[in-house]
């Protein structure tokens, strides 16, 4: 029903995963692969499709009117994909998660406070620390039995007095590391502990792959709900990253109404219509096409591991329970990052997102985003066999 191996042209369609690669990273090859901004390269869901057309075919295209029916629509989502029940009335629509993050920031710390960080993490939570002019907290992320693990001892020796928040990325990006209920619970402790708010981005909550399971922060820890704000969006989950619209949702009032003053402050408090209709028509009717997504990117990413490591002898594909963003450590083939960076980029004409840009810890990483159609895989696949082949003789 879902024909994912089929190619959508995105070229010249202001695609920014395809038409910025040349700018940004100077492949300026027609046959270049992008595989680094975290957008997917399939049709979204046909019921969003549906609830676009039928808006467009209206031709009427004013204010949107916030009725309540976009926050039931992520409240069931919710419920039914994680078990996790929530209130309509704590959901905060803002203009995506990062937005949120920065609205977040400017709402229960002041310019100075500390934000940590457990890198590698998602570049954007530097880029909007510093932007706000917060300082980042690094915890670095220990690596054990090939997942990554949280060091809260050594964090706990370098809290400050102007540390005021953490930002937890569950599931991780770019390791796709599942959380266990264990270890958000010990993270909810230590916030708890040392009075510090807990932003949970959960984004890619949704994106579990071979049977992973996640627990949202709230449900493994309610005890911290007035010291937490949980974020997410259909915009991952679907394909819809252009629509813009993310949530925040906490059950503290005192939280909500701080962080709804500053949605309001930045003009923020009406919303893109469009993507409010499609993101709430993607909650409402996505279900069997998410089914049918999961097991075609797990299929992907074993397909992406074995050949990785074949083509690089001694790199590896951190195992991926979630997300589509194979995350992969060179280090092993004896080469230089440098020498690495410029195999992927010259010879296979392959964009891929740097290490470094996610922290400490990723200086011999390089992130490949693996959502694409089969054949464009594949083809990517053997331009990295051809750029490592010295390695295999």
């Amino acid at each position: 029903m879902f024909d994912f191996d089929r190619v959508i042209d995105r070229r010249g369609t202001h695609a920014s995963k395809w038409d910025m690669m040349a700018k940004l990273s100077g492949i300026t090859a027609a046959d270049g692969i992008p595989m680094w901004v975290a957008d997917m390269d399939f049709a979204a869901p046909p019921g969003v499709t549906e609830a676009l057309t039928a808006d467009v075919t209206r031709a009427v295209h004013g204010y949107y009117a916030d009725t309540g029916s976009w926050a039931i629509s992520l409240a069931e989502w919710m419920k039914r994909r994680h078990g996790l029940s929530i209130d309509p009335a704590w959901v905060s629509p803002t203009p995506g998660v990062v937005s949120g993050l920065g609205l977040i920031l400017q709402a229960v710390t002041e310019p100075g406070d500390e934000v940590v960080v457990f890198p590698p993490a998602y570049h954007a939570f530097r880029k909007i620390i510093l932007a706000n002019e917060r300082r980042i907290l690094d915890a670095q992320l220990s690596l054990r039995q090939g997942r990554y693990t949280m060091d809260l001892d050594a964090l706990a020796a370098k809290l400050t007095p102007r540390t005021k928040i953490v930002f937890f990325c569950s599931p991780h990006n770019p390791g796709g590391t599942v959380w266990s209920a264990e270890e958000i619970r010990a993270l909810a402790r230590f916030c708890a502990e040392r009075n510090l708010i807990l932003v949970s981005d959960e984004i890619h909550c949704d994106l579990l792959l071979g049977g992973a399971r996640h627990t949202p922060t709230l449900s493994a820890a309610p005890e911290i709900a007035d010291r937490l704000i949980t974020c997410v969006a259909a915009t991952k989950t679907f394909n819809l990253a252009g629509a813009h619209v993310g949530a925040c949702f906490t059950s503290n009032p005192v939280l909500k109404a701080k962080l709804d003053a500053r949605i309001a402050a930045s003009g923020l408090a009406s919303y893109n219509a469009f993507g409010m209709v499609a993101t709430e028509a993607a909650w409402r009717t996505g279900d069997r096409w998410l089914d049918a997504l999961l097991p075609y990117l797990t299929g992907s990413r074993d397909i992406f591991d074995n050949r990785i490591a074949r083509a690089a002898p001694g790199a590896r594909s951190m195992r991926l329970d979630a997300t589509y963003l194979a995350w992969v450590d060179f280090s092993g083939t004896g080469l230089p990052a440098s020498d690495v960076a410029a195999r992927v980029k010259d010879r296979a004409r392959i964009f891929v997102s740097p290490g470094e840009q996610f922290g400490p810890g990723g200086e011999t990483w390089l992130r490949f985003n693996i959502a694409t159609p089969r054949p464009i895989l594949e083809e990517a696949l053997d331009r990295l066999d051809e750029a490592f082949r010295e390695l295999r003789t």
